[in-house]
């Protein structure tokens, strides 16, 4: 069983999430997928949302943190690379939105902020 300050982080990140998708949905975007995961033996990472606006997939990952830049610099170069993976994957069991454009994205929740930054196209694989 984790420890309390474990499952406070677990339900951090779920409630950052929640709100992220909120405000997706208030921007127009439209929700694909949550905590997308690729089946284990895969070795690929979980996509926190996938979300289309127009003919563009957006590949989101979701940080709750202290500050936006700790959140940011959170998402290490070998997370990017299996979030890159796993959209692949995606993407190859979900043919239609083959011919879409995609971004990755990042959408950090500082603490005392109510709704997440949005940080559209922060990194490229």
């Amino acid at each position: 069983m984790p420890g309390k300050a474990k499952l406070a982080a677990l339900a951090r990140g779920r409630i950052a999430e929640r709100r992220a998708a909120w405000l997706l949905r208030l921007t127009f975007h439209r929700i694909l997928a949550r905590r997308f995961r690729p089946a284990k033996s895969h070795g690929l990472g979980e996509i926190d949302i996938i979300a289309r606006r127009g003919r563009t997939l957006c590949f989101i990952e979701v940080k709750a943190r202290d500050s936006e830049a700790g959140g940011l610099f959170a998402i290490t170069p070998a997370q990017q690379q299996r979030i890159a993976r796993a959209a692949e994957h995606f993407l190859k069991v979900r043919p239609a939105y083959a011919g879409f454009a995609m971004r990755f994205d990042a959408m950090v929740l500082e603490a005392g902020r109510f709704w997440p930054r949005h940080h559209a196209d922060a990194w490229r694989p």
